[in-house]
């Protein structure tokens, strides 16, 4: 039985993933790091973003505690903040979700 307190705590932690996963440049980060550590120009190019929205969505991520920041010299590399969620994340990809026909419609959603 889960007490208020761990309730609280996963409650609050899955809040944030779902909000990193609530952007696609995010996903897209979230996604290059379970493969390997990268610098941020690097991820920019990758996605096809600018410099300061990659910097932007990197401090999101590394709010959400999802992400850290390993200092290089005069740069800074990214990797995941923890081990697991790179498979977590690969078995997210392996969800498959029946949507409501008449909900979802293209990127729109009107669910909420």
């Amino acid at each position: 039985m889960l007490t208020a307190t761990a309730t609280v705590t996963h409650t609050a932690a899955l809040a944030r993933l779902g909000h990193a996963l609530s952007d696609p440049t995010r996903v897209g980060v979230l996604l290059a790091l379970r493969e390997a550590p990268a610098y941020p120009s690097d991820l920019a190019d990758a996605l096809g973003v600018s410099r300061q929205v990659m910097s932007n969505q990197l401090a999101c991520l590394r709010g959400c505690g999802l992400v850290e920041a390993i200092p290089d010299g005069r740069r800074t590399w990214y990797r995941l903040a923890d081990a697991h969620l790179a498979p977590a994340l690969n078995e997210l990809l392996e969800v498959v979700l029946h949507v409501e026909p008449g909900c979802c419609a293209g990127e729109e959603c009107r669910c909420a």
